[in-house]
Order: C-alpha cells, then sequence, then structure tokens
C-alpha cells in the first residue's frame, strides 16, 4: 500500500484551505457555547465533521481517516479517561464516609476567606497534580474540593480551569518539554529554562487575575499581600528551577514552595474583612443548580450514598489528619508514577506496543511542515501499569480499605462511578478522536501555516497556535509535538530564534486549556456540572483570549526588544540532555 502524503491546501486558496479546517472547531465550540446540544452529542457530531472534512476535503483516504478516529478513542480513553475515573472514584469514596467533610472544614480551618481558599486549592495544590500527573488530574481534584467547600458549581469549575494555566508548561513531571523536545531537535534543558523565562510572568498575574474573576478588584486588593506571596514564591520556584535546576521537577517545587509561603504567610496576616460568599461576584448562573444538597456532597454523588454529616462540632486533629490520608497517599502515588525510573521498572514488563495495520508510517508529513517528507507514526503504547490513572486507582483501592470499605462495596462503588461518569468519557474519547483525526489528516498543520503566514508579528501569533493547539488537543504535550516543528521551521525562515518560538508554543499553549472541550468536561463531571458546559466555556472563553494575547506580547518583547535566548543556560556538566 502506497503511503498517503497530507495535503495542506487542497482547494489551492490558503483561506478557503484554512476555513475548511477550521470547520470541526467551529462546530465544536459553537455547539457547546449554545447550550442547546449536550455535550457528549455535541463532540460525537463534531467528530462526524472532522471526519467529512478530512476525507471530502483534504482527500484523505477513508480507511486511514476510520483507523485514526479508532486510534483516537482509544488514546481518550487511556490515559485521559482512566485517570478522571479513578480521581472521582477515590473522590466519592471519601464522600461517602464522611472524610471530605472532615477535609472541607480542614481547609476553612487554615482560613474561612474564600479567596485565601482558592489560591491554597486551586492555584498551589492544583499546579501540585499538574506537575505529578497533569492530563486532566488538577481540576478534577480541585474542583471537587471547591464544590465541597461550598463553591457556585460555576465557580468552581471555571475558577479551577482558569488556575491550572501556569503550571501546565511542565506538567506530568515536564512531558510538555519532552514531546517540544523530541520533534524540535533542541536540548530540553534549554527549552525549559527559556519557557522559565516566560512562564513567571504569568505565575504572578493568574493568582491576582483568579481572585479578580471571583471577588473583583475591590475584592482582590482587599488581599493584594497573600496573592503576591502565592504567586511570587511560585514564580520565583519556577524560574530557578527551570534554569538552574531541571525542567522535570519545576511544578512539583513551585506549588510546594507557594504553599509553604502562603500558610506562613497567613500565620502573621489577616484580612480586615473575612470574605465568605461562595459564588462569583455579580451574576453566577449556577447558584442553586440542581437539588439541594450538602457541601459535602459533589460531582455525580447519587441521593442514596449515606450523608455523613459533622453535626455542627469541629473534627478533632486526628479525624483531620486520617481525612488528609487519601490525598496523601494519591500525592505520593502519583508523584512516584510519574517518574522515569518507575517507568522504566513497570514499561518493559507491563506494556502492550500496537502498530496500528493500515496506518501506522502510512501518511507522510511533508514540507513545509516538515523539512523533508516524514512517515507519520501510529502507536498505541498500552503501558496500563505506568499510566498516572492506575497510580490514582491504587491510591483510592488502598484508601478504600483505610476507611474500612469491605471488598464487594469497593468493586459496587467503581461500577456506580462508571455510570456515572459515562457521558463524560464518551465526550473524551470524541475529543480526542476528533484531535486525532485531524492531526493524521494535516487539517491542524493547514490552521498552523496560515499563522506562520504572518511575518513580522509571528512571534504574536505563533504564541496563538500554541493556544490553537491546545484548545484543539486538550494537552500541551500534544500541542508541542502537533506544531512544535512547525515553529522551528518557520521562525529560522523569518530569521527569529527557534528556541524562542517553540518555547513560545508551550507558554501560549498553556492559556488554550481552560477552553479546550476535554478540561471543561472534567471541570463540569468534577464539580457535578455536567450538562451545562456551554455556560463554564462562555464564563473562561475571553480571559483564555486576553491571557494568551499577553503571552504573545511578552513574545514579541523578547524577540525584537530583550533577546532573552541569549541568556539560556546549558545543561550542566555531567547532565544528560534528554530526560
Amino acid at each position: 500500500m502506497t503511503p498517503w502524503n497530507q495535503v495542506y491546501d487542497p482547494f489551492g486558496n490558503q483561506w478557503v484551505s484554512t476555513f475548511m479546517a477550521s470547520l470541526p472547531v467551529i462546530a465544536l465550540l459553537g455547539m457547546i457555547a449554545s447550550g442547546k446540544i449536550k455535550v457528549h452529542i455535541a463532540a460525537v457530531l463534531a467528530l462526524v465533521v472532522a471526519f467529512l472534512v478530512a476525507v471530502v476535503a483534504f482527500g484523505m483516504p477513508t480507511d486511514l481517516a476510520v483507523r485514526a478516529t479508532i486510534l483516537g478513542m482509544v488514546t481518550g480513553m487511556f490515559p485521559i479517561g482512566w485517570i478522571i475515573l479513578n480521581v472521582i472514584f477515590l473522590y466519592r469514596l471519601t464522600v461517602e464516609k464522611g472524610w471530605f467533610a472532615i477535609l472541607q472544614q480542614s481547609v476553612a480551618g487554615i482560613t474561612e476567606d474564600r479567596r485565601i481558599q482558592l489560591l491554597l486549592v486551586a492555584f498551589a495544590f492544583g499546579a501540585f497534580f499538574e506537575g505529578a500527573g497533569g492530563f486532566g488530574t488538577p481540576v478534577a481534584v480541585t474542583g471537587a474540593i471547591l464544590i465541597g467547600l461550598g463553591f457556585s458549581p460555576l465557580a468552581a469549575s471555571g475558577l479551577s480551569l482558569i488556575a491550572n494555566t501556569a503550571p501546565v508548561a511542565y506538567g506530568a513531571l515536564g512531558a510538555p518539554v519532552q514531546g517540544l523536545a523530541s520533534v524540535t531537535g533542541y536540548d530540553p534543558y534549554v527549552l525549559g529554562a527559556m519557557i522559565g523565562r516566560q512562564l513567571p510572568f504569568f505565575s504572578v498575574i493568574v493568582p491576582f487575575w483568579l481572585i479578580w474573576v471571583f471577588a473583583g478588584f475591590r475584592g482582590m486588593m482587599a488581599i493584594w499581600p497573600p496573592i503576591a506571596v502565592c504567586g511570587v514564591s511560585f514564580a520565583l520556584a519556577q524560574f530557578l528551577i527551570s534554569n538552574y535546576v531541571n525542567p522535570w521537577i519545576v511544578d512539583i517545587g513551585a506549588s510546594l514552595a507557594s504553599m509553604a509561603a502562603l500558610v506562613a504567610f497567613l500565620k502573621v496576616w489577616r484580612p480586615a474583612q473575612v470574605w465568605t460568599s461562595p459564588a462569583l461576584r455579580g451574576h453566577d448562573p449556577s447558584i442553586g443548580y440542581g437539588e439541594p444538597r450538602p457541601a459535602s456532597l459533589g460531582a455525580g454523588v447519587p441521593s442514596d450514598l449515606p450523608k455523613v454529616q459533622l453535626g455542627g462540632r469541629t473534627a478533632s486533629s486526628q479525624e483531620i489528619m486520617m481525612a488528609w490520608v487519601p490525598w496523601i497517599i494519591l500525592s505520593i502515588i502519583v508523584a512516584v508514577w510519574g517518574t522515569g525510573w518507575f517507568k522504566g521498572i513497570v514499561n518493559p514488563i507491563f506494556s502492550w506496543k500496537y502498530e496500528v495495520p493500515g496506518l501506522h508510517n502510512m501518511i507522510m508529513k511533508v514540507p513545509p511542515v516538515e523539512a523533508k517528507p516524514k512517515a507519520e507514526a501510529a502507536i498505541f503504547n498500552f503501558t496500563y501499569m505506568s499510566y498516572t490513572g492506575t497510580g490514582v486507582l491504587f491510591a483510592a483501592t488502598i484508601s478504600g480499605f483505610i476507611m474500612r470499605f469491605s471488598p464487594v462495596r469497593l468493586i459496587t462503588a467503581y461500577f456506580e462511578t462508571i455510570w456515572v461518569l459515562r457521558y463524560s468519557l464518551i465526550t473524551i474519547a470524541a475529543m480526542l478522536a476528533l484531535g486525532v483525526l485531524t492531526r493524521y489528516a494535516g487539517v491542524d498543520a493547514t490552521l498552523g501555516l496560515a499563522f506562520a503566514g504572518t511575518g513580522i508579528l509571528y512571534p504574536f501569533f505563533g504564541t496563538l497556535l500554541g493556544w490553537l493547539g491546545v484548545a484543539l488537543t486538550g494537552s500541551d504535550t500534544a500541542s508541542n509535538v502537533l506544531f512544535g516543528g512547525l515553529q522551528r521551521i518557520t521562525s529560522e525562515q523569518l530569521g527569529l530564534s527557534g528556541i524562542l518560538m517553540a518555547s513560545a508554543n508551550s507558554s501560549g499553549g498553556v492559556m488554550g486549556k481552560m477552553i479546550d472541550a476535554q478540561s471543561i468536561v472534567v471541570a463540569s463531571t468534577a464539580t457535578g456540572y455536567f450538562g451545562q458546559e456551554s455556560k463554564i466555556l462562555r464564563f473562561v472563553f475571553w480571559h483564555s483570549i486576553v491571557l494568551a494575547c499577553l503571552v504573545g506580547g511578552l513574545v514579541m518583547l523578547q524577540a525584537y526588544v530583550y533577546p532573552f535566548t541569549e541568556m539560556v543556560i546549558h545543561p550542566p556538566a555531567g547532565v544528560p540532555a534528554a530526560h
């Protein structure tokens, strides 16, 4: 069988070809934003549109399109759906035993101020889970915790998405950086250092932005000291670790530094007025959403679960310590699961490498996307033991036994969780199928080439290309793999730094994380706001656009005014160039 060459301008007119390439995205976001079509149905319909565009408009052979779609569906379930399923399973177990109610009381014990709770949970704690696991884990965990603390569903969902931006480029123990290095040929240490000269600015901005969105400008300024402590401590650690240590542990170190600094600061500082409202300032359409329920009940908890309450009493120190045990176990296991040495031990034994027949190396990327024709691999690496979701399942099982669940109840609770998440899992599978299909069809490359034709403004629009990549794929790693090579080729043709623009792809991409449909579904599922994804999308959309444009403006300055790339530090002597 002869390999098929991708075609990036099938209509001989870049404007028409670009419009056709954008149809799946327009259809998906339009249906979700309308609020008239359920999100899982919208995802399936958008996948149908993508399939027709790939086959009819771009000339992709039908059999290749079918295989790419199936590969994408499987990729959506493993590892992403697998993570969400097991995180929500753990969460539901802690709710059923009443341990989550105690955990929320302990967080409230640090501070009753909702604004500072957002800094602790959504920003700092979320960054830890982004660094350890990524792929939807932080939004699932922080969304569930915030809804348990009593935040409104839209506040818990939308603010978790906004907070989960600055750490994304180093998520899952540096997976986006490694992916970027693999397609550009640049040293991952150099790329990590360059990203570390872009994102720290936004690590300071995002906490202020987060509280501004929640409490308004005056509500933000009233607590500017702890916001500054939270953001600056994170940004400083992010810069130092990325430039002087390595790009793999940036989020872990920065999140721990931020949490420690904020908790220490709160011992000597208190807000003049405690902000107790759990709703967004101004109009919050999620107030009173669904049936009335105790604050300790969150995503998809059926009414027949035992509703354990504290009866107004204060939990003992021992109860608080035990309530944190499942999350401590989760943090430790997820951190271990993401390390290279653990993967090196289990992957040779517990894995299955499947080269998709009729698709593997049967599609050729051609210039100008690649310097020379390159076969596109189609391999499903079923590394089931090292998946983050598997680690989460282990943590949930261990925690379940600690909470004195019987084996039978754990099994029945697991199947209940699958049923609760059935529409979310369908949505995620369809979303990933769309992303994988457009990548193999060359549709995404057509969109990328449109951005690449912006000349002197390329540093700005190249950054937005990264934003688009994450919005399409739901992953900064996938966006880097998708557009990293194109960024290097285009920047070198324009006389710009390839290191700068490859890094900008990752830095700009983090702002697309809050609007990708996969993340929105994760957030809605974790907060019990499923079916209201259109409201979440409308809430976060303009924040995503504005922040991405600010990153683009910074990259413009770095390209033409202050070339940071001249300061990039190379790997220390004796340190390998690859992780």
